[in-house]
């Protein structure tokens, strides 16, 4: 609901072109419900702090949450691993490791933002003393160009 309430305000100005607001809706929603699931999924008690905007055409949000150590370190080595790949391909990989195997799809949702979304993501991780680390994932999509903004 959090997701789709997002899109729903984000993607207004794009209501003039039922085309533009399909489409802004529709990543937006996407972006958005991917990284909520993922700190909802992933949590350690507190807070999740949402942040969402559009800048010059660029969605933008910024997801917070805490993770625990173990998780910090799972998730630090995924990201290394796409650093070293291309994401497309990372997919691809993943998908067929899936239908084989009866394992989690773990990074599914991400390689799809990063693959099929150009979702430009960062990551900050900032450690505390009891093993918590609070974990900042800021990711932005282009929005549909529209000469009616």
């Amino acid at each position: 609901m959090t997701s789709d309430f997002i899109a729903e305000v984000m993607a207004l100005p794009y209501s003039r072109s039922r085309k533009d607001y399909v489409q802004a809706h529709h990543d937006i929603g996407y972006l958005t419900n991917e990284l909520i699931e993922n700190a909802v999924k992933f949590r350690q008690p507190g807070e999740i702090l949402i942040e969402a905007g559009i800048f010059d055409g660029t969605f933008l949000i910024r997801v917070k949450n805490t993770i625990d150590g173990v998780t910090s370190s799972r998730f630090q080595q995924l990201l290394h691993r796409l650093q070293s790949r291309d994401p497309g391909e990372l997919l691809l990989e993943q998908i067929e490791t899936n239908a084989i195997s009866a394992e989690s799809g773990s990074g599914l949702g991400l390689l799809t933002l990063l693959s099929d979304y150009d979702a430009k993501m960062a990551w900050a991780f900032e450690g505390n003393n009891d093993q918590r680390v609070i974990l900042t994932t800021t990711a932005a999509v282009a929005m549909p160009p529209s000469s009616n903004l």
